[in-house]
């Protein structure tokens, strides 16, 4: 298993999509979020996704994609 700690930022027109929820339903990930600020206009999330390593590069493949911010903090790889 693996964990890596992301960082997401959205903005207006991102705030109200349910980002969260579409990757713990489509990745085969483990969300946790570790801080968070989110107001109308802006937000950002700090998560950590764990599992398998491809799983955890596919939905942050796929999170670049959606036009948040993304940004990877620290990466961690457990036996």
């Amino acid at each position: 298993m693996a964990e890596v700690d992301i960082n997401l930022t959205a903005r207006r027109e991102a705030v109200d999509e349910p980002w969260l929820w579409r990757i713990a339903r489509e990745f085969n990930v483990k969300v946790t979020i570790l801080k968070a600020n989110v107001d109308t206009d802006f937000g950002w999330v700090q998560i950590r996704l764990e599992g398998p390593v491809e799983e955890i590069q596919r939905a942050t493949a796929w999170l670049m994609t959606t036009g948040l911010h993304v940004e990877a903090l620290q990466r961690s790889v457990g036996a």
